[in-house]
């Protein structure tokens, strides 16, 4: 076919030019077709629980994941991986590509078992902490036949009976056990340390009478409220609106403060941006009444800090828990 208005050169069909049309808009399709894929999240994201499925930790972790994934727009799925006090998450995230769709739980753990043991990682150096959103609920619980009733009672007796009282915990070099050693060093008391392998073991004991004292978690929490056990004071910054009649250690008189914040992280590298929105999203979490009924469930209170703070709190945390391992001899050697 010729061209009416220059013979030698061939007209253009109607296809011709449209498949032309098509062809120079074709870089501005794949441009945002590009641009889709790099807005995030565009997958889901994995969250990784470094304790069992089915306690309270996970528990909260779930509330959390679900709660973030609505705001995301996709979903947050949780990956349990036990063991090592808790440090799994963060040893995986040494593997794990810094683009916010590997995350874990940051628990206290991870700031001194670095100490006491080799470890693939540096809290510090090698993770990205993005948001803190709540704690465990310390406290320290005893037998409704001890003969104290209030912790400055406990401490008068254990001063007039030097080494003679007992208290069980869930381990050397947990919270429970490092807590109550420096409340003890603070109060000027010498008391007996007592491991037990777990939650279970230590309730057996303290409801058993085998021990007139314990340190833990929430696991005395119902045995309080049914009057088995007398709880003496918690180890928060305020009281637990659970126990609102209950002093903290340190409206007590002795500073001591042991709440084990803790939030979200990924590895070391991530873009900023992408912080931020994880950062947005798992603190509007925190708004959730579906959050917070878990959190109420589980005794833990809402402790948020921002990425900025969180980052603080840790480099400080890695430092003053390396000198409460040291001051107990329990750092690793080499």
């Amino acid at each position: 076919m010729k061209n009416p208005a220059n013979p030698e050169t061939p007209a253009l069909s109607r296809r011709q030019i449209l498949a032309g049309a098509a062809a120079l808009a074709a870089p501005a399709i794949v441009s945002s077709s590009a641009f889709a894929q790099d807005k995030f999240p565009s997958r889901p994201i994995t969250l990784i629980a470094p304790w069992p499925a089915g306690g309270s930790s996970d528990g909260v972790m779930r509330a959390f994941a679900e709660s973030a994934g609505r705001v995301l727009g996709v979903p947050v799925v949780i990956e349990n991986k036990p063991g090592v006090g808790g440090t799994l998450g963060a040893s995986a995230m040494m593997q794990a590509k810094p683009d916010g769709y590997t995350l874990t739980q940051l628990p206290l753990g991870i700031y001194r078992l670095p100490h006491m043991q080799k470890m693939a990682f540096d809290p510090v150096k090698d993770l990205t902490h993005i948001v803190c959103l709540t704690g465990y609920t310390f406290g320290l619980a005893a037998t409704m036949d001890a003969p104290y009733k209030t912790l400055k009672e406990m401490v008068a007796y254990a001063k007039a009976n030097p080494g003679k009282v007992a208290y069980g915990h869930t381990g050397t070099g947990t919270t429970p056990h490092l807590a109550v050693e420096e409340f003890s060093a603070k109060a000027g008391i010498q008391l007996q340390d007592i491991p037990y392998k777990g939650s279970a073991e230590i309730m057996q004991a303290i409801l058993g009478g085998h021990i007139p004292m314990m340190s833990g978690t929430t696991e005395f929490a119902p045995h309080v409220k049914a009057g088995k056990l007398r709880l003496l004071a918690t180890l928060g910054r305020e009281r637990n609106k659970a126990f609102a009649d209950v002093p903290t250690v340190k409206e007590s008189g002795w500073d001591t403060i042991s709440e084990s914040p803790f939030g979200m992280g990924g590895p070391k590298g991530m873009d900023p941006a992408v912080v931020r929105t994880l950062h947005d999203a798992f603190k509007k979490t925190l708004e959730d009444p579906k959050v917070q009924e878990a959190l109420d469930r589980f005794y833990m209170p809402t402790i948020y800090m921002n990425t900025a703070d969180y980052t603080a709190y840790a480099e400080r945390t890695f430092a003053s828990e390396k000198a409460t391992i040291e001051r107990l001899g329990l750092a690793r050697k080499g």
